[in-house]
């Protein structure tokens, strides 16, 4: 604001500037020309640009890391509106596993219950069973489900 003023008006001193826009003196000189900050701008975003293609796993924080370990004194939300602005954010595709084999030569049983309107609890269970992993081992859960209710007949868990 004080650079266009001053543009505009450069008959009136820094001092006066200063004190219309509530500013101290010292802010014009170690204020950066616009042309000094557009220069840094481009420098930044070619930095980014640089890390990004080098490790295209990296976000903004790790980016920012980078460019502190680079020398740049810069705060990370700075970083991230840049990246964000030059489409340049980790994207990264995850990848879907695919866990159940239904092409397999194994005997399928058929579903009992397909046409069935259940008007009440304990006319239907279903069971099912699943392994669940913790810090040392695998444990087995087998569970019995009211197919009304859906609410747990019964279970037991064991290796």
């Amino acid at each position: 604001m004080i650079v266009t003023m001053h543009d505009a008006h450069p008959e009136v001193s820094i001092r006066r500037l200063c004190e219309l826009v509530g500013a101290g003196r010292t802010w014009w000189y170690t204020h950066p020309s616009p042309a000094e900050m557009a220069a840094r701008d481009m420098a930044l975003r070619d930095t980014i640009e640089r890390i990004v293609l080098e490790f295209p796993g990296y976000g903004y924080r790790r980016v920012t890391a980078a460019l502190r370990r680079d020398g740049w004194d810069i705060n990370h939300k700075r970083v991230l509106r840049v990246m964000r602005q030059e489409a340049l954010l980790c994207q990264l595709q995850r990848r879907f596993v695919v866990t159940t084999d239904s092409a397999h030569a194994l005997r399928t049983y058929p579903n009992l219950l397909a046409g069935t309107d259940l008007a009440g609890p304990d006319q239907a269970w279903v069971a099912d069973i699943t392994y669940v992993r913790l810090p040392t081992t695998f444990v087995y859960l087998a569970c019995i489900l009211d197919a009304w209710s859906r609410r747990c007949v019964g279970w037991h868990l064991s290796r």
